[in-house]
């Protein structure tokens, strides 16, 4: 189906909603609060219902502008993209500051746009907005180092919006077409490895990644639960869009899954571990586009459907941790389940649900892509990507947990005696994506009937698959038993990959403020004594020559001009009308005499 008539894209409701959210009041206001994420929710569902291309606008005669291509792949990702808006304004229900959620919900109309977008004006528009709005979830935040953070994450999102803008034109220039569509691995171009790498940005890809644990752990509550669910897989879902099957992005993606595992195994902060553990996720999903085949692209959008809905539940879990204790470092806290043992149970399905365990969402998605790995004869990327899933039993499934809610409790006594379950909001947003976490890892068919490839089978519960992922499980827990206390609650400071830009910084810094400053200090003292000293010099000569020469003779001949024209005016001008006709009438007639005589 084609055509704009009934077209109500997503966004818009979201966008509209946001502007108008500030003039409404209680008792309406929460209700309002809901209403608008639900309404989105089920424009969505209609726009699945009825795939095709939809919102195609001429833009300055030339070009052809397209909000909303329908698909299998843009269907998939807006469902879960809209079903966590709701869960997500439902878990921030009790905020009272309105720009919180006008932020969020523009944020999650900008990632709404760049799925459903046709082509790379429209996705860049979205794009930005999604990058400007996200900042502002940190900077809402009152911890002292999230205005800092909220600069470092928009300029680095800026930088990645400047190579994706320079691809998309080298792109035009090249083609004269702004389409999104799969490119070429095989006919790339400089434009195919900018936006690629505009793309790898937002997706946190190796050595783009180290703004994502940085930002998302200075978000507000709220915030981080937005921003763990939309960023990164929005980006994915460009990457299947124009990138699969491009080998470069199955070693990258393997890359992410282990570095991620190793620094959430040191972290000291709940939401810096999370944030790792994304990193780590992500990069399943990346490999899995990467190896590009039906298999693993359904892989890719199943575990970004269901990453979306754990890690948003466990990130909503350490929001409720922080807004009892006021605090997300693991040496603050522990023995928690005496006092939010609901808040014990979402975070332990959460965990379970990234870890693997059968019958939840992990379980049924991550295994599709290692599954495409060994099919398509990469046993190294199989093995080391299983390899990966038993760390992530290791950090999330058991040395999360351990840390918050068992052990003794680290911080002061006050503090714990004043902890407590979070408000009902936020306890029934945990409930609902603990149930979908569940549902779509036992109901699994519900899942796999969205995935974009159709007539793919695969089944996730054969009893091979079964007993190999509960030894992996099995095995993890054994060697946590023995090395728990050397992965314990420790204060430390993490060096990563933007020790080396921070160090490039303050470099560049130096070569500005030193050789260069230097340089432009010497050059200046030599422009001013070659070439302003004898400019000067020359200008005071032709100023002293028009003030003298120019103007005096123009002065003096205006001068004896107006002096003439007195002593004829004097002399011809007597006041009497018979001494003015004689004049006129004997001027008339020498001029009459002259035209006839020459």
């Amino acid at each position: 189906m084609t055509g704009n008539f009934g077209f109500l894209h997503p966004s818009l409701i979201l966008l509209v909603g946001a502007a108008l959210l500030p003039f409404i009041r209680d008792p309406f206001r929460k209700p309002y609060l809901l209403l608008v994420p639900i309404l989105t929710f089920l424009d969505v569902i209609f726009l699945n219902a009825n795939p095709g291309t939809y919102g195609v606008v001429s833009f300055m005669g030339d070009w052809t502008l397209t909000f909303g291509r329908v698909d299998s792949l843009s269907s998939v990702f807006a469902f879960i993209m809209a079903l966590m808006a709701i869960i997500g304004t439902l878990y921030g229900l009790h905020v009272d500051d309105h720009w919180q959620h006008v932020a969020a919900w523009f944020y999650v109309a900008g990632s709404l746009g760049v799925i459903y977008s046709g082509d790379y004006l429209v996705l860049f528009l979205f794009w930005e907005m999604m990058a400007f709005a996200s900042t502002f979830l940190i900077w809402f935040n009152t911890d002292k180092d999230s205005l800092a953070a909220g600069y470092r994450y928009l300029l680095v999102h800026m930088f990645g919006g400047v190579l994706l803008l320079l691809g998309f034109i080298l792109r035009y220039q090249t083609t004269g077409d702004f389409s999104f569509v799969p490119l070429d691995e095989h006919h790339s171009t400089l434009a195919t490895w900018l936006i690629m790498a505009g793309l790898m940005l937002n997706a946190a890809v190796p050595p783009f990644h180290s703004w994502l644990p940085d930002a998302y752990s200075k978000a507000t509550i709220t915030g981080a639960v937005f921003m763990c669910a939309f960023t990164t897989k929005t980006a994915v879902y460009t990457l299947a869009r124009a990138f699969a099957g491009f080998d470069v992005l199955i070693y990258l993606g393997v890359f992410m899954a282990i570095l991620g595992i190793i620094y959430a195994l040191k972290e000291n902060d709940v939401r810096r571990l999370l944030g790792w553990e994304i990193i780590s996720q992500v990069g399943y999903m990346v490999a899995g586009v990467g190896i590009g085949t039906a298999l693993a692209i359904n892989g890719t959008a199943a575990h970004a459907f269901a990453h979306i809905l754990y890690k948003g539940l466990l990130f909503m879990a350490a929001g409720s941790i922080i807004k009892a204790t006021g605090s997300s470092k693991f040496t603050d806290l522990g023995g928690l389940y005496k006092k939010m043992p609901m808040t014990m149970l979402f975070l332990l399905v959460g965990a379970v649900s990234v870890s693997g365990f059968p019958l939840f969402s992990g379980f049924v998605s991550k295994s599709m892509i290692i599954s495409a790995g060994f099919e398509e004869h990469l046993p190294l990327v199989g093995f080391a990507l299983m390899l990966v899933s038993a760390g992530t039993f290791l950090v999330a499934g058991l040395r999360l947990p351990n840390l918050i809610f068992f052990g003794e409790f680290k911080g002061k006594q006050e503090v714990y005696d004043k902890a407590a379950e979070p408000p009902w909001n936020m306890t029934m947003a945990m409930a609902a994506a603990s149930i979908l976490c569940f549902a779509f890892g036992t109901f699994y068919p519900m899942l796999y009937a969205m995935l974009p490839n159709a007539g793919i089978e695969y089944n996730p519960y054969s009893t091979y698959h079964m007993a190999e992922t509960l030894q992996v499980l099995a095995c993890t827990a054994l060697v946590f038993a023995f090395i728990k206390n050397r992965i314990g609650a420790k204060a430390n400071t993490m060096l990563d990959l933007d020790w080396l830009y921070r160090r490039g910084g303050r470099g560049f810094l130096w070569l500005a403020s030193k050789p260069i400053q230097a340089i432009d200090t010497a050059w200046g003292e030599v422009y001013r004594v070659v070439g302003l000293v004898p400019l000067m010099i020359v200008s005071r000569f032709w100023a002293w020559f028009d003030w003298h020469g120019i103007d005096g003779v123009v002065d003096g001949i205006a001068r004896g001009v107006r002096g003439l024209g007195q002593r004829v005016s004097s002399g011809l001008q007597r006041g009497q009308i018979q001494y003015s006709l004689f004049f006129t009438i004997t001027f008339a007639t020498l001029a009459l005499l002259a035209f006839v005589w020459f």
